[in-house]
């Protein structure tokens, strides 16, 4: 009877080891083993995982940005977090100019396709990313000067590809990152062959390719006054021209701790003052100390350099993940005041394994900066989120 019952005690501790809940968050890439879609949360043990889009079902749509790998469903985890999680995506890459047209007269839509395909399975909207950007353009671009080659291009452009993802995807961002800091506009290839104009004819072209899609701008840093204000005058050139602009979107890398909020709320209130939709297109709050005023160079270069820009190489320790989890609901709550003005909420990736700040813009860093951890496990700001939808 001793012997039954120690081999049941065995069995039990193997079991709970196994299976054990979300922990301390390591470092380590994304592995398979722990991966869970129910843990045990602040509800009962057990409890099955909460859903941002439920969550936020009447409120905004709640996003993520996908890159191709997690589009192909190589790893069911992903998938099946990412069809519970949310109900629109954005793709990271593959539908840029680079990619979607690698030759003058050539395209190249597979990509494109599937992702299209991905989003119908699992019932998302797809936020097309992007028509028109000075960055990831096609090679045969490099070096022209010719108006009328970049006007050629710019319409052919746009038209085949808004036209061919019209009534399959939700909305594009039209025309991305076109403005300076100050506000003026960015001396791009664009600018300089087509002028100022470029941007309402972007949105003309778009309108009349793609009617039943939505038109978007979108740009970093533009909840800041200046850049702000570069923002309202363009929607109000392209309404002045009569031509139609559905929303505008802020991307929202910020910092935890130092998320920008009383700006935000301004850039809310101004941008839907001009009858347009307000989106949050690439939220992530990074953890880790700014390069700004360090040398950038690979932090393996220097040992004192990598500790002090890299610190959470083992782990994210509870301050930071606190901090976190703060941040993300102060910004949350702000998002659920003023709900009737903003239409999606998208993360820039799905957890911290594969996000952009690992990279970015120190190589090599152990950045944390999404909902989900390594394991796909959500963290303490992930609940803190879910909590402000209540």
């Amino acid at each position: 009877m001793y012997n039954l019952f120690r081999c049941a005690v065995i069995i039990a501790v193997f079991f709970v080891a196994l299976c054990g809940g979300a922990g301390a968050q390591t470092a380590g890439g994304p592995a398979v083993a722990g991966r869970l879609t129910s843990v045990s949360g602040p509800g009962a043990p057990g409890d099955p995982l909460p859903s941002l889009k439920d969550a936020f079902r009447n409120d905004f749509l709640i996003g993520a940005a996908l890159n191709m790998s997690q589009v192909e469903e190589k790893d069911p985890a992903v998938s099946a977090l990412i069809a519970r999680q949310f109900n629109t995506l954005t793709p990271e890459n593959n539908m840029k100019a680079a990619l979607i047209q690698p030759g003058w007269d050539r395209y190249n839509f597979e990509q494109a396709d599937e992702i299209v395909r991905f989003a119908a399975k699992y019932n998302m909207k797809v936020n097309a990313h992007c028509l028109i950007w000075h960055s990831q353009l096609p090679s045969f671009m490099a070096g022209m000067q010719d108006a009328d080659s970049v006007r050629h291009y710019f319409t052919d452009h746009i038209t085949t590809v808004a036209g061919r993802y019209d009534g399959k995807v939700y909305s594009w961002d039209v025309v991305n990152e076109a403005l300076n800091e100050d506000g003026t506009m960015r001396k791009s290839i664009f600018e300089r062959t087509l002028g100022d104009d470029y941007i309402v004819e972007a949105f003309r072209l778009a309108q009349k390719a793609a009617p039943h899609t939505q038109l978007y701008y979108n740009d970093y840093n533009i909840e800041h006054d200046k850049k702000r204000a570069g923002v309202v005058a363009l929607v109000k050139k392209i309404q002045a021209a009569g031509v139609r602009i559905d929303g505008v979107g802020i991307q929202g890398h910020w910092s935890a701790g130092h998320v920008p909020l009383q700006d935000i709320e301004n850039s809310i209130i101004e941008f839907s003052a001009l009858g347009v939709k307000v989106m949050f297109t690439e939220l992530d709050l990074s953890v880790l100390p700014s390069p700004r005023g360090h040398n950038t160079a690979d932090v393996g270069q220097h040992s004192d350099y990598a500790d002090a820009l890299n610190p959470y190489v083992n782990g994210l320790p509870d301050s930071a993940q606190n901090l976190l989890a703060d941040s993300y609901a102060q910004l949350f709550q702000l998002f659920m005041k003023y709900k009737d003005k903003i239409g999606r909420v998208t993360f820039w990736g799905v957890d911290d394994g594969h996000s952009w700040l690992n990279g970015f813009p120190v190589r090599g860093r152990t950045n944390y900066p999404l909902l989900f951890d390594r394991q796909l496990k959500p963290k303490p700001a992930f609940y803190k989120v879910i909590g402000t939808a209540k």
